[in-house]
């Protein structure tokens, strides 16, 4: 993943690479992206790689801290009213289903909205660790994700996450 991330960091400011890498988000515009893979040296089979090559170019302000739970932690107190104890906020919610989601398409899918609410916040991501979290989602990537998110702070600000 460091080459990747080396690599894409590298063409950061390519405006047409980082245009063809965001296509492939989208099912329908994926192969507008594969030269721009082949170009970085991207298995274009490896969905993990090509997910996170496309929300990197969609959103490359990168961390070396915390895990995608700390990232949705942080959007959820930059975009939402403090919560009451009954009610799930509407990033809480977003959060559950991510973490229900299944391997594959369904949690990159659910991965892709919360990184726009991330870039729309300008909270910055883990592409490292996110990484490897989709790429071995298991129970134990969940209840790291949930315990970073639902961690009870000491204080009533989240700490926020350097970029």
């Amino acid at each position: 993943m460091s080459t990747l991330l080396n690599r894409l960091q590298h063409y950061t400011e390519n405006r047409g690479i980082m245009s063809n890498l965001r296509c492939l988000l989208v099912d329908s515009k994926k192969h507008r992206g594969w030269p721009a893979l082949s170009r970085l040296g991207i298995d274009i089979k490896d969905p993990v790689l090509t997910t996170i090559a496309g929300l990197y170019a969609t959103h490359p302000e990168n961390t070396d801290k915390g895990n995608f739970g700390a990232t949705c932690k942080l959007i959820e107190s930059k975009r939402d009213k403090p919560r009451n104890d009954e009610k799930l906020t509407p990033t809480e919610r977003r959060f559950q289903h991510l973490l229900a989601a299944e391997p594959g398409q369904e949690l990159f899918n659910r991965t892709i909205r919360m990184i726009l609410m991330a870039a729309s916040q300008g909270v910055p991501v883990n592409y490292r660790q996110l990484e490897k979290d989709l790429r071995y989602w298991n129970d134990r990537t969940r209840a790291d994700w949930a315990a970073s998110f639902w961690t009870p702070d000491t204080s009533n600000e989240p700490e926020e996450i350097e970029s």
